[in-house]
């Protein structure tokens, strides 16, 4: 079985940088350093946010802030869902304590049977 190769940090930096300078296609990138087309793109993204030892792109790292808020977002509305939903289901049941507790009182204050 053939062992995995890896990458250091600098060659990736260097390979992004000259698929981002437009000198040479992506095609020829692959071909020269014997690289599938998928993992030039990979370490392209890797390189706008950041990840490869460089200064990441504004737009990538503001895109990233965003969908982490939209995650905090969404779990912030649920759990909040379920608190209302937990809040109405207490407010029910007590209603339904107190109206038992008010019929069982009023039956009780009534004279059952006889003439008063």
């Amino acid at each position: 079985m053939r062992k995995a190769r890896t990458f250091t940090s600098q060659f990736k930096r260097e390979v992004v940088e000259e698929l981002l300078s437009g000198t040479t296609g992506p095609a020829q990138l692959a071909r020269r350093y014997n690289l599938s087309s998928g993992l030039l793109y990979h370490w392209k993204n890797q390189y706008v946010r950041g990840k490869l030892n460089n200064e990441p792109a504004e737009e990538a790292a503001l895109r990233d802030r965003v969908s982490q808020l939209e995650q905090i977002l969404g779990r912030l509305t649920l759990e909040n869902e379920f608190l209302k939903k937990a809040l109405e289901n207490t407010l029910k049941e007590q209603r339904k304590k107190e109206s038992s507790f008010i019929s069982t009182r009023a039956s009780s204050l009534v004279p059952k049977g006889g003439v008063s």
